[in-house]
């Protein structure tokens, strides 16, 4: 799901295009923050469900891990290259060969390290090839806190075969720890993604999804936070409003029961399809995580509902805050009185988030002069 309603944006070429214009996978927001963000210990509201992975048992078609590439590429003298740019050798990931492509002097910009994805053998391709994937390039430093992620999400295809950022890292700051015995150390993770209909957004290899929560945790939740305030905000002018407010209740108070309880319910799939709009519609996904952490959510929420205690971690569901939502088979149920849980969702406090400064850089494709 999360994978084709992105495909739908990224059919367009950048080249020309101003940075505001481009579409989700050109949009997708590199991420460029050290690992100890997302581990100062600080409190988290992720849901207990991040690091377990549903498709275990599932037999049909591949599973994330099969999908999924590493590779580190030790670039040795680093300080002496005076190539423009550099080839690493060719890597598999998700059935397709890539390599990494750097600049050492910078692609179109100056004292800049630019790195970038591409896809082998592009030319060699079948007409019509597209990969739809999630990567992350890193360029690792002699204190493992500093390494420099860059993260996105993009529909590889004939005129976008390669894909990364210009402005990676300044030149200047490499020699502060990212060079150990004049080596630089890149390291590439590619995760291809193929959903399934009926697990949408589990896209992501459980290690792969684990280090990327690590890192931007902190980013995730703020764009929650973001979503649920503005709705907070419209509800709670809505209850100081007194006519409009008691005009509700009395609608509410005189529809009948069973009309009410009809009205309490919605099919899980279709809350599922107006959030994942929102947030593409909204541009906010930088990543599958974001919505790979909307379905763990709502796992959460089922296992809430149903007061299973036997997964990991399941334990830390009876610290959570009481739900305004059951999960009822294939159904979305309010848990308790309308009026009642709206004055709560207006009115209760949202848990405490840290916040942390972001330094967001565009990624962008590597255009050849």
């Amino acid at each position: 799901m999360a994978g084709a309603s992105a495909t739908d944006d990224s059919s367009a070429s950048t080249a020309g295009m101003r940075d505001d214009d481009r579409s989700l996978s050109g949009e997708s927001l590199s991420e460029w923050r050290s690992c100890d963000q997302g581990e100062s210990g600080s409190p988290s509201t992720s849901p207990p469900f991040w690091d377990t992975d549903y498709d275990d048992d599932d037999p049909a078609g591949p599973k994330p891990s099969e999908l999924y590439g590493r590779h580190t590429w030790r670039i040795e003298n680093f300080s002496k290259e005076k190539k423009r740019e550099m080839k690493s050798e060719p890597f598999e990931a998700g059935g397709y060969k890539w390599y990494i492509l750097v600049y050492p002097q910078g692609c179109d910009v100056s004292n800049h390290l630019s790195l970038f994805l591409c896809v082998a053998n592009h030319d060699k391709l079948l007409p019509g090839w597209s990969h739809f994937a999630q990567f992350t390039i890193a360029v690792g430093n002699m204190d493992p806190k500093k390494i420099k992620y860059s993260d996105t999400l993009h529909r590889f295809w004939k005129k976008e075969h390669d894909w990364g950022w210009k402005k990676f890292m300044e030149l200047s700051k490499i020699q502060d720890g990212f060079l150990v015995d004049d080596v630089l150390e890149i390291i590439a993770q590619v995760q291809v993604i193929r959903e399934k209909v009926d697990r949408p957004f589990r896209c992501l290899d459980r290690p792969y999804r684990r280090e990327l929560l690590r890192v931007y945790t902190t980013n995730i939740e703020q764009i929650y936070r973001r979503f649920i305030e503005e709705r907070r905000n419209k509800l709670t002018k809505l209850i100081e409003d007194k006519i409009r407010w008691s005009s509700f209740r009395a609608f509410w108070s005189a529809i009948d029961p069973r009309t009410r309880h009809r009205m309490s319910r919605e099919k899980t799939d279709i809350i599922l399809k107006v959030l994942v709009k929102h947030f593409f519609v909204e541009k906010e996904v930088t990543s599958t995580l974001v919505m790979d952490s909307l379905y763990t959510g709502l796992k959460a929420l089922e296992y809430q509902s149903m007061g299973k205690k036997g997964r990991t971690k399941i334990a830390e569901l009876d610290e959570l805050p009481a739900p305004m939502v059951n999960v009822d088979m294939d159904i979305f149920v309010l848990a308790g009185d309308v009026i009642t849980l709206l004055e709560r969702a207006a009115l209760e406090p949202l848990p405490c988030q840290p916040v942390s400064p972001k330094d967001d850089k565009c990624s962008q494709s590597r255009m050849k002069v």
